[in-house]
């Protein structure tokens, strides 16, 4: 009986540091003016992770895709594609390329630490993580998201980390891209 006690005390103290020892993750919170930021979605978030978003431009309602790489140092946008020249168009002092209808800036490595994103549902926010797109807008209109690397125990994002799932399996999957745009 002892044998399998402490089987028992191994197998929890295992689980235990599985669940609370803390590691690197993407946190993507909603802001409350006056109260604590609610975590929405997170994603495992070692230093070189990629994530995309990508919206529709309020103006030229064309998309837009921007690429960013968290760091030690923060969040850095290291790629920008767009369709159409104007407002907001970022000056890398790189040459941009043509890659399918979309104008490419490679190589912009600026920092954009903290990253708060205004999701608003006519713009069609969504985040690229690991070959799945979510829709930013799922959870209500219009919040005010707050994207950062976070360490912090398994145990802590638990609800963060199977939402963004339990939405793309219970509203189904749409593919809001053309096939061109890789999100990693």
């Amino acid at each position: 009986m002892s044998h399998r006690r402490g089987w028992l005390v191994l197998y929890a103290l295992v689980l235990l540091l599985v669940f609370c020892w803390p590691r690197p993750w993407l946190v993507v919170s909603e802001r409350h003016v006056g109260s604590a930021d609610e975590r929405r979605y997170a994603f495992s978030g070692d230093d070189g992770t990629r994530f995309s978003l990508r919206w529709q431009h309020s103006v030229e309602r064309e998309d837009w895709v921007e690429t960013f790489e968290l760091t030690p140092g923060g969040i850095n946008v290291v790629r920008s594609r767009f369709k159409t020249f104007g407002a907001g168009v970022p000056d890398s002092g790189r040459p941009s390329r043509l890659e399918h209808g979309w104008v490419v800036l490679d190589g912009l490595h600026r920092s954009v630490d903290p990253l708060l994103v205004q999701a608003a549902e006519r713009e069609h926010y969504r985040l690229g993580y690991g070959g799945h797109w979510f829709d930013l807008a799922a959870l209500g209109p219009a919040p005010i998201l707050h994207f950062q690397q976070q360490r912090l125990p398994p145990i802590m994002v638990m609800a963060a980390l199977w939402r963004p799932w339990w939405h793309r399996m219970t509203r189904g999957h749409q593919n809001p891209w053309d096939g061109t745009e890789r999100t990693t």
